[in-house]
């Protein structure tokens, strides 16, 4: 297994043989709470993600909710909410044909402010090329979509 990591300001890209990974950190002058509940707004993802044309959730936000999502440029998508900790993490699915795609979103409280991650993680037989044909789009505009969530957590 083949693994190159690249750094570029505050995103880090890995990619193997078998999974491709991006992410990017920002430090957001809000409580994990605040940023969390902007998360659980899951119909307004596109107030702050550039990339997301439209999101639903049926039912509430917890663990085990499934909802969609229509990315710009894209097909809707269903996502499976695989683990929700409140003021924590978000850690979500979508199924991909051969493959998967998952977003880990994470708070660290640090002091005042809050360290927030956000990675996304390709998997299975097809990583490589979903990581490449969706993946490279994502992750060049995944510090816009950080840099959104900021100015609407801190109230800019």
């Amino acid at each position: 297994m083949t693994t190159t990591t690249i750094n570029s300001s505050s995103t880090t890209t890995v990619e193997s043989t078998s999974a491709m990974q991006f992410e990017a950190k920002t430090t957001i002058n809000a409580s994990p709470a605040t940023i969390f509940a902007l998360y659980a707004d899951v119909a307004n993802w596109p107030s702050w993600d550039t990339d997301v044309k439209s999101a639903s959730l049926q039912g509430r936000f917890a663990s085990g909710a499934v909802g969609e999502v229509v990315p710009h440029g894209g097909p809707k998508s269903a996502v499976h909410f695989v683990e929700v900790v409140a003021n924590k993490s978000v850690h979500s699915e979508c199924k991909l044909p051969l493959g998967k795609m998952r977003f880990d979103y994470e708070l660290q409280q640090q002091g005042n402010t809050t360290l927030v991650t956000h990675r996304t993680t390709f998997s299975g037989f097809l990583a490589p090329l979903w990581g490449r044909l969706i993946g490279s789009g994502m992750k060049k505009t995944l510090p816009a979509a950080l840099a959104g969530l900021k100015a609407k957590a801190e109230g800019v």
